[in-house]
């Protein structure tokens, strides 16, 4: 699987999230640089499972939509009168 890539402008706000987070939550201030690597860090340890999971909503989606669509072509199907022409 290929490492997901940020935009410029998301991967900067969501350092700058960080930054707040950890000024807020924590009481410490943290660089530009220590928020760029704690978010490439958090992406390819976290990234995998919260891909996984919308994998597997995806699928879950899809086959919903499956059944849904069987059952209406069951719907469309004409009745068939038994034997007679």
């Amino acid at each position: 699987m290929m490492g997901m890539k940020l935009t410029k402008e998301n991967k900067q706000q969501l350092v700058n999230e960080l930054q707040g987070y950890f000024e807020l939550e924590r009481s410490e201030e943290i660089g530009t640089l220590a928020a760029e690597q704690l978010l490439d860090f958090m992406i390819e340890q976290l990234g995998p499972f919260l891909y996984n999971h919308a994998m597997s909503d995806a699928r879950k989606t899809v086959l919903e939509r499956m059944q849904s669509l069987e059952d209406e072509l069951y719907a469309l199907e004409k009745p068939v009168l038994g034997g007679k022409r």
